[in-house]
């Protein structure tokens, strides 16, 4: 993989992400509860499968339709918003 400015930025929002998480976990514990995912998850966890899901939302609009990956990034973020807040 070449490491350019858009990996680079990736990679550091990523990094960035996680320390923000440790530090609001640090703060405010968090407790197992249950949303509309079928099984209790902790804030850690709704993160780790709203990234999961980006990954997977942004491989199906590249097999599908190439040129369209803003709407992938779009979709990928109203996603984790609703799986962080209801999740």
């Amino acid at each position: 993989m070449a490491w350019t400015t858009p990996t680079a930025l990736f990679f550091s929002s990523i990094a960035l992400a996680l320390c923000v998480m440790t530090i609001i976990e640090l703060r405010w514990p968090t407790t197992k509860r249950r949303g509309f995912l079928p099984l209790a998850t902790t804030r850690g966890d709704r993160f780790f499968i709203s990234l999961l899901s980006a990954a997977f939302i942004h491989l199906l609009f590249l097999g599908f339709m190439a040129s369209a990956l803003i709407w992938a990034s779009g979709l990928s973020i109203c996603w984790a918003l609703l799986v962080l807040w209801r999740g």
